[in-house]
C-alpha cells in the first residue's frame, strides 16, 4: 500500500489530485494514465482503478 503523498510523487501529480479523485471529481485521461502506472498496473487494467 502507498500513501497518498507516496502515489502522488510516484505518478509525478499533487496529493491535492489524488484527494480530488478520491471525492469523486473527474480528471484528465494523462492523469489517470499516471496513477494506473505508479500503482504497477498495464494501462489494460484501468477498470481496475476507475469505474469510469
Amino acid at each position: 500500500m502507498l500513501s497518498k503523498t507516496e502515489l502522488a510523487k510516484k505518478a509525478n501529480i499533487s496529493p491535492g489530485t489524488i484527494t480530488r479523485i478520491e471525492q469523486g471529481i473527474p480528471c484528465r485521461v494523462e492523469t489517470k494514465r499516471k496513477i494506473i502506472l505508479a500503482l504497477g498496473y498495464n494501462l489494460a487494467d484501468k477498470k481496475k482503478i476507475f469505474s469510469d
